[in-house]
């Protein structure tokens, strides 16, 4: 029989018998479960579907997830994985979830109810705080059914697994510091269900489409391939060290000048921006998956709603934002392995100089092919200075109408108007639409933000009238049309919606 001794304190020993020694190395294997952030007491878990819980534990560990009168167990892989999956739960009030294994986490204050993932940059960023009539949406955030997790985790240049933030509970005291876009959805969502609603914000303003898809999954897309080559030459190619020094002059002389400005009574100039600091947080291809949605995967959640465009509009980048805008949505729901609801904000009317607005507004239609897809056309909500909208409300309240109708089954009106093709005819091209709840409505008036052009694409203000399901443009100085636009500006003038209240969204019919 095997045995040794081990020297203790004060010259003492103990037998090591292969007994003992089993449950040495049994107490040294002990690894505490634990779970991704987004677990957490205040949680939202997605009712009436089927909803996995994953961690890690000491490989071979037994582990055992209950809630609301369910169990489920599994024993955690080689690598010290596990992953179970809850069968469909119920809405219902507060339920404590318990994940037992060497350890016990308890989380408590869990609601079953509708998840909701909200990403992008910085409109989707935007906080409640910021959006109009604060004071007052603040008085009314009394919600306790209403949580929201903000994944704070930088990017990442590999796929991360853990996540950080917390969920929180809707009231005045926090709605300040939710985004706004997934608030004012997730209250339209909740007043009409009357169920619990779970908002995730993952967004990080400033950020490219290409910073928040798999950077795996762009580079095996032929489609991008002319994008990504030319994403790896910079334009000016930067000295790190040469731009550390930059920002070190400058913030020395922004000091000087805001002391000056100070002591004038002047405000303050503005902090220069640190370029290492904007690379780290914008991350590299792909970083911002890596890093702020891959620890989300695969919880368990209704759909996504994303806000983003505003950094993918320049001349040279807006061509492929169609494509890139598919890659995510297909590439974010094979990775969760089921093909969620996907809904998104056009990009609104804006006084931008020198970018293609209504390329990305176009590639954001064209996407609606996929199947469950649905966009907020917000031509109309737009500011022509300011890039952050304050109208958030009125954004929410679109994402949530589609959402009722397209996801709950709601019988409402989904969408403002949608192209539906046209048919020249004579000197007139006739222009068709779907979603015209309610039919076809010029708004304050006469029927503005069409043009219209012959073989030479001259471009010609039309004289545009509805008929139905239609609208008919023409212009004298154009006897042979050969397409068409409507509010294919930056900033267009266009007043055409249906009768539910829904704009149309802008389009052209030719290429």
């Amino acid at each position: 029989m095997f045995s040794a001794y081990v020297p203790m304190k004060r010259r003492s020993a103990i037998l090591v018998t292969p007994a003992v020694l089993a449950l040495l190395l049994v107490v040294t294997a002990r690894a505490d479960v634990k779970l991704p952030a987004i677990f957490g007491d205040h949680m939202v878990l997605q009712r009436d579907s089927a909803v996995p819980v994953w961690g890690t534990a000491a490989p071979g560990e037994e582990v055992t997830v209950t809630i609301a009168g369910q169990s489920a167990s599994t024993k955690a892989g080689p690598d010290g994985k596990w992953s179970v999956k809850l069968t469909k739960l119920s809405a219902a009030g507060p339920q404590t979830l318990t994940v037992k294994g060497a350890n016990t986490l308890t989380y408590s204050d869990v609601l079953i109810g509708e998840v909701w993932l909200g990403s992008g940059q910085s409109n989707m960023a935007m906080q409640v705080s910021r959006a109009k009539d604060y004071e007052q949406e603040q008085a009314a955030a009394k919600y306790p059914f209403i949580r929201m997790f903000t994944e704070g985790s930088p990017a990442a240049n590999t796929a991360q697994t853990v996540g950080k933030g917390e969920w929180v509970i809707c009231s005045p005291e926090s709605v300040g510091r939710f985004s706004a876009t997934a608030y004012f959805f997730g209250r339209e969502i909740h007043k009409s269900l009357n169920v619990p609603v779970g908002l995730i914000n993952s967004s990080v303003g400033g950020t490219p489409i290409e910073s928040w898809i798999a950077p795996e999954t762009q580079q095996a897309a032929p489609e991008l391939k002319a994008f990504l080559d030319t994403a790896k030459k910079p334009a000016k190619p930067v000295d790190p060290e040469q731009a550390k020094a930059k920002y070190e002059t400058d913030v020395a002389k922004w000091k000087e000048a805001g002391a000056k400005a100070k002591a004038e009574g002047r405000p303050a100039p503005r902090r220069p921006i640190d370029p290492a600091s904007v690379a780290e947080r914008k991350g590299n291809l792909g970083g911002l998956f890596n890093g702020k949605i891959a620890p989300l995967i695969p919880y368990a959640i209704r759909g996504a709603l994303w806000y983003q465009g505003e950094a993918n509009s320049t001349p040279e980048r807006a061509g492929f934002y169609h494509h890139q805008l598919s890659l995510l949505v297909t590439d974010w729901r094979k990775r969760w392995g089921y093909d969620f609801p996907f809904a998104w904000v056009q990009l609104p009317n804006f006084g931008a100089v020198g970018r293609d607005w209504p390329g990305v507004r176009e590639a954001m239609l064209q996407t609606l092919k996929l199947k469950d897809t649905g966009m907020a056309i917000t031509i109309d909500v737009g500011e022509e200075k300011d890039i952050h909208p304050k109208n958030k409300q009125e954004v929410g309240r679109r994402l949530a109408v589609w959402a009722l109708g397209s996801v709950y089954g709601q019988k409402v009106a989904t969408s403002g108007p949608l192209p539906a093709g046209h048919e020249v005819k004579g000197s007139e091209v006739v222009l068709r639409f779907t979603h015209t709840d309610g039919g076809l409505v010029a708004k304050g008036g006469e029927l503005k933000g069409f043009v219209v052009a012959g073989a030479d694409n001259q471009w010609k203000p039309a004289q545009a009238r509805i008929v139905g399901d239609t609208v008919i443009v023409s212009h004298p100085d154009v006897k042979a049309p050969v397409a068409a636009r409507y509010a294919w500006e930056n900033w267009p003038t266009c007043n055409l919606y249906n009768g539910a209240g829904l704009p149309a969204s802008p389009f052209r019919t030719d290429k």
